[in-house]
């Protein structure tokens, strides 16, 4: 059977399993005694041996079975969890995603599994459930010496075995019983085929292969193959498979009183046809499983190349110009023909970019998911009792960002644990609960997506690090008593700044804060940190969804056009100049019963603009930012407009308040407001 067409599903599915396996040990340290959980872990144990089985890697297979072993007597009750069989069990599963990922990159998935392997089975004997597990083994698993006779093969068959013991060959007609309560039974003799088939040449089956493809049978079946390996071998083989009840093996003898078919040239071929056929049979039953298989998965998801989505999205946004070059056209000619073509292929195009976007959105919880155990690990390591708090793992972002992400966040959270909180003893001294705190936190935010790594630990001594700063020359000692505290605590993403006193494997090193900033800014994002001593401190990546096509609101300010993203703003509004009101040195004005503060985009842009006293009205847009609301005053509104947003290049990178640019249908170039860098 050819493997390597299936090869990228049991990469994708296995990586599940170990995930799932992730995250169940860590629920189950803290519910030993829910068994629920274990089971939970056992069927994805018990599905990635089967899956490693299949495909031939023994190494993957072999560990999950001993590591299903343990679990096994776990929900037998025959085992207590404790933090040393987790711990055992964890190192199990780290080696497991270790081989998956060298399968992955190309590699034979082998590797070094004795050392684990032997922890495994000392929890077994530890709790004295090896031998009756080996008992349960020996006993389901039987080898019996009764001889099958020649006679009890049709003619075709006899000739093939007779040929074959001519030949050095031995034939032995294996007899499996599946348990009672196994679910796949097709599935479990797809494997046992698999394993057959290459010891030697299936003869003959019973029931045959059809019938048993369809699960017409019951709970046993028989295959007759001729081979040159040992019975023994081939049965032990056959035990890999899970849900296997008993194995009997009987060999085919040729009597002394049997007279095997003498047979012509002719009838040769025609029995080589018909062994061959029956093998053929069982490849196909086989295959067509496996393919059966895959087709159900392909009927659901199908992978494709982030670059092919890149090159898609790079021909709808020039589309997208024409189509708005093509929408002014048909205003101007005013055509009524036209104008309902025009409009047809807005909708079409609208719902055609709906559909493009969203095959790149990912959740962030593909990358959420992996730090529990990471988290854990270090807490263990620090000897620091940790919490971590996943919130709004459900949000997404474009793939392009979701792959570059991943290391900022180590670095954040690896910052968090050996820097922000305490050990236990420090936290009770200090009135806290003694185990510490870590949240991560994702949410949307107009055309924006915000992650917020906030810790309850010791926070950041900003005395500290303005004076490593000055001795370091990142500021000069007369700068220092203006500079306020945010600014202070935003030193520590300079390069090679670090206030650890110790230099440990996990942070401290001067590396990783700066790495983290130049990875977020090369995103086109921001980071800033907020901290109180002694409270803990809070990490906020703001990152733009690289949405290449938005909805935005085109406005007016003198002569120059600018867009705001639809996505930021509330409502538009018209007032009266009257309404101004004024608070603290800023003009406000009251929305719905809140102050909400005015922001004029011409004096942000430096935009000269001629104000006429008569004029009794002002326009707004009401715009927000999380919970913060503001009014940005623009001259008038044009209208909404999907736009594509380019960047402004590497000469561009820093303008205050733009997020980029785009090329309005006229050929006009609009630049596109940053909402959330005016909103403070």
């Amino acid at each position: 059977m050819e493997m390597n067409q299936y090869l990228e599903v049991f990469i994708e599915e296995s990586k599940e399993h170990i995930q799932s396996l992730n995250e169940n040990l860590l629920l189950l340290e803290k519910k030993p005694h829910d068994l629920s959980i274990v089971n939970e872990i056992f069927r994805s144990a018990h599905t990635l041996k089967g899956m490693s089985a299949t495909m031939g890697y023994e190494d993957l297979a072999n560990l999950t079975h001993k590591m299903e072993n343990v679990l096994d007597a776990i929900r037998n009750e025959n085992i207590t969890v404790n933090p040393a069989i987790i711990d055992v069990v964890f190192t199990a599963v780290d080696h497991l995603e270790s081989m998956v990922d060298s399968i992955a990159s190309g590699g034979d998935g082998k590797m070094d599994v004795q050392e684990v392997m032997k922890q495994l089975l000392q929890i077994e004997q530890e709790n004295g459930v090896g031998s009756q597990l080996a008992q349960q083994e020996s006993s389901a698993t039987v080898l019996v010496q009764n001889e099958v006779e020649l006679k009890q093969y049709d003619e075709y068959e006899q000739t093939v075995i007779a040929q074959s013991k001519e030949q050095g060959f031995e034939c032995y007609e294996f007899t499996i019983s599946l348990r009672k309560d196994c679910l796949l039974k097709a599935a479990r003799v797809f494997m046992i085929f698999d394993v057959l088939e290459k010891s030697g040449e299936v003869i003959k089956s019973t029931p045959s292969v059809d019938q048993l493809e369809e699960e017409k049978f019951d709970d046993s079946f028989s295959v007759t193959i001729v081979t040159k390996e040992a019975a023994e071998d081939i049965r032990k083989k056959i035990l890999k498979v899970s849900e296997i009840d008993q194995v009997e093996v009987k060999p085919v003898v040729i009597n002394q009183y049997d007279n095997p078919p003498q047979h012509s040239e002719e009838k040769v071929d025609t029995q080589k046809a018909k062994a061959g056929a029956g093998t053929a049979d069982a490849k196909n039953m086989k295959d067509g499983k496996a393919a059966a298989q895959a087709q159900k998965h392909s009927a659901k998801t199908i992978r494709v190349n982030i670059e092919r989505l890149d090159k898609l999205m790079n021909l709808f946004e020039e589309l997208v110009i024409d189509r708005g070059r093509l929408e002014q056209i048909a205003k101007e000619v005013n055509h009524s023909e036209l104008n309902e073509t025009v409009e047809r292929m807005s909708r079409i195009s609208g719902d055609l970019q709906t559909i493009i976007l969203n095959m790149r959105m990912v959740p962030v919880e593909t990358v959420f998911n992996r730090f529990p155990r990471m988290v854990r690990q270090l807490a263990r390591d620090l000897k620091k009792k940790i919490n971590l708090e996943i919130i709004g793992a459900e949000t997404e972002l474009d793939r392009t960002v979701i792959d570059e992400i991943g290391d900022p966040l180590v670095h954040l959270l690896r910052n968090a644990i050996d820097h922000g909180i305490e050990t236990p003893e420090e936290r009770i001294s200090a009135s806290k609960p003694e185990t510490g705190t870590i949240q991560l936190k994702a949410y949307h935010s107009g055309n924006h997506v915000f992650i917020e790594i906030s810790d309850d630990g010791a926070g950041i001594n900003h005395e500290k690090v303005l004076q490593k700063a000055i001795a370091k020359g990142v500021v000069k000692a007369e700068d220092a008593p203006s500079m306020t505290e945010n600014q202070i605590y935003n030193l520590i993403f300079e390069s090679g700044f670090s206030t650890a006193d110790k230099i440990s494997d996990i942070s401290g090193r001067g590396v990783g804060l700066d790495v983290v900033k130049s990875t977020i800014l090369s995103l086109g994002g921001k980071i800033s940190v907020d901290s109180r001593e002694g409270s803990g401190s809070i990490f906020t990546i703001e990152l733009p969804l690289t949405l290449s096509i938005i909805s935005v609101m085109l406005v007016e300010i003198a002569k120059e056009k600018y867009a705001i993203p639809l996505s930021s703003i509330i409502e538009t509004a018209i007032i009266k100049k009257s309404q101004i009101l004024n608070a603290h040195n800023q003009q406000v004005i009251d929305y719905r019963g809140k102050v909400v503060p005015l922001v004029f985009l011409k004096d942000i842009f430096d935009i000269p603009t001629v104000e006429h006293e008569d004029d009794e009205f002002i326009s707004l847009l009401i715009v927000r930012k999380a919970d913060k609301i503001a009014a940005f005053v623009v001259d008038s509104f044009i209208g909404q407009q999907e736009i594509v947003l380019k960047s402004l290049g590497n000469y561009l990178k820093n303008v205050f308040a733009i997020s980029g640019a785009t090329i309005l249908g006229d050929g006009q170039v609009a630049l596109i407001v940053d909402c959330n860098a005016l909103i403070k």
